[in-house]
């Protein structure tokens, strides 16, 4: 017993040493960083109001087909959208699976042009049946 014992105590110096040599690089590389100096917070500013693009409210006719469910008198191009929605919502024809989806009835599917469309293509249908 008495050899095993030597044994630990040299396995015992060697792993100190190891880990020494490690350490020292890390030091160094601390020593070596330079400090960053404390940065005072600039004042906010206050925000202005944010101005709506006159592209968007400008009043456009619905064709025919689009007038059957917003209204014939000209509106912004937000506005058609929202009576869409507004339709859509009221008629429960968003699909209950995906909600992206809109299902087509009577007075959409001649504006759709097929029996469901996703709620991103709406946009686009509304610019094509909008005229100046």
């Amino acid at each position: 017993m008495a050899k095993s014992k030597p044994a630990k105590k040299a396995a015992k110096k060697a792993a100190p040493k190891k880990a020494a040599k490690k350490a020292a690089p890390k030091k160094a590389a601390k020593k070596a960083a330079p400090k960053k100096a404390a940065k005072k917070a600039a004042p906010k500013k206050a925000k202005a109001k944010r101005k709506p693009n006159a592209a968007f409210m400008a009043p456009l006719t619905p064709s025919a087909t689009l007038a059957e469910v917003v209204g014939s008198k000209p509106l912004a191009r937000t506005e058609v959208v929202k009576k869409i929605w507004d339709y859509i919502k009221k008629n429960k024809l968003q699909d209950s699976k995906n909600r992206r989806m809109i299902n087509a009835d009577a007075k959409l599917k001649p504006l759709f042009g097929k029996g469901q469309i996703s709620m991103f293509d709406l946009t686009k249908i509304v610019s094509n049946n909008l005229k100046k």
